[in-house]
């Protein structure tokens, strides 16, 4: 199972995700893709398989991943203060991953109605939550 976890600005978030399944899923793969060399970095100090920075480690990485998880930041053409590209956000919302697991960090002008108020730590945790019974689904079949 290979899991891509996408981050930019400083990769905070993807780090936490990534450290989470980790422990969670100690045998999947999991790649850091991060917008900028700092996010990359992050994400891969949390124990990633592998990383890539850039708009085409995006591109590359989703047309290979099972899974992918990031901010729904990820699929908003100059979200992250422009780090998002229309190209990546295109290729993330266009793969052919079986799933793709955004996390509502949106901030500004994107509101989104029916998402509880939760701490993103909590929406990280759902987040690994369900990738995991997701990954168990499928390592059963």
């Amino acid at each position: 199972m290979q899991i891509v976890v996408i981050d930019g600005q400083g990769g905070g978030m993807g780090r936490s995700i990534v450290e989470r399944l980790k422990a969670a899923l100690p045998e999947a793969e999991i790649i850091a893709v991060g917008t900028n060399a700092l996010a990359t970095s992050n994400m891969m100090k949390g124990g990633t398989s592998a990383g890539a920075t850039g708009e085409n480690a995006v591109v590359y990485n989703c047309a290979r991943a099972d899974v992918i998880v990031g901010p729904l930041g990820i699929i908003l053409p100059n979200a992250m203060y422009g780090e998002v590209s229309q190209r990546m956000a295109l290729e993330v919302s266009n793969c052919s991953a079986d799933r793709v697991f955004l996390i509502p960090a949106v901030k500004r002008h994107v509101h989104i109605i029916g998402i509880q108020d939760k701490t993103i730590s909590q929406y990280i945790e759902e987040a690994v939550e369900e990738i995991k019974k997701y990954c168990a689904g499928k390592l059963s079949v």
